[in-house]
């Protein structure tokens, strides 16, 4: 198959998972499934491993970089790897605990506050966008499009770092108020 028909055929499905994950999460972020009558204790041991995995996330993605930059291309390859598979294994466990526990409010006040839901928002922001940019950043490298695969890399790498660092911050700012 040429490099760029195996672009053009995962369009769509980039396209597809770009808009169905984000559409997804928001769905089951308000289902709670004690409320379709499932007796379910609550998963509140789930966000320090969540927010574990985003700091692994981050390393993994920081190692990837050093490994392609020294030339070790299939260390980069098996650590980007990960990487999505880390990724989405955070994303399991956020809706998992999202669809078994009460969303926690933050409780900080003044500036701090701000801060607390301006790295929020951005998170969030930044996690949907950052689905298609991984994407096709991978599918780039696998069609073996590297002159493509680095101009978008060099926009996804430091987009997914921030979001997996701010996972991290977001946790550590909110975990003071979880119920326990």
């Amino acid at each position: 198959m040429e490099d760029n028909t195996l672009e053009k055929k995962y369009n769509k499905f980039i396209i597809a998972v770009s808009i169905v994950i984000p559409v997804v999460v928001a769905i089951l972020f308000g289902v709670k499934l004690k409320d379709f009558g499932f007796n379910v204790e609550p998963l509140s041991f789930l966000p320090p491993i969540y927010a574990t995995t985003n700091g692994i996330t981050a390393v993994v993605l920081v190692w990837a970089v050093l490994a392609i930059k020294k030339g070790n291309q299939k260390l980069h390859e098996r650590l980007m790897t990960f990487a999505i598979a880390l990724s989405v294994a955070f994303l399991v466990m956020y809706v998992a605990y999202h669809m078994t526990s009460d969303s926690t409010k933050y409780g900080g006040e003044g500036a701090l506050r701000y801060v607390y839901f301006f790295i929020l928002v951005t998170h969030i922001l930044l996690s949907i966008a950052i689905i298609p940019l991984v994407l096709i950043t991978y599918v780039r490298a696998l069609a073996k499009r590297f002159d493509r695969h680095r101009k978008i890399a060099k926009i996804t790498f430091p987009l997914w770092l921030y979001v997996a660092v701010t996972g991290v911050v977001v946790y550590l700012m909110i975990s003071p108020y979880y119920v326990h």
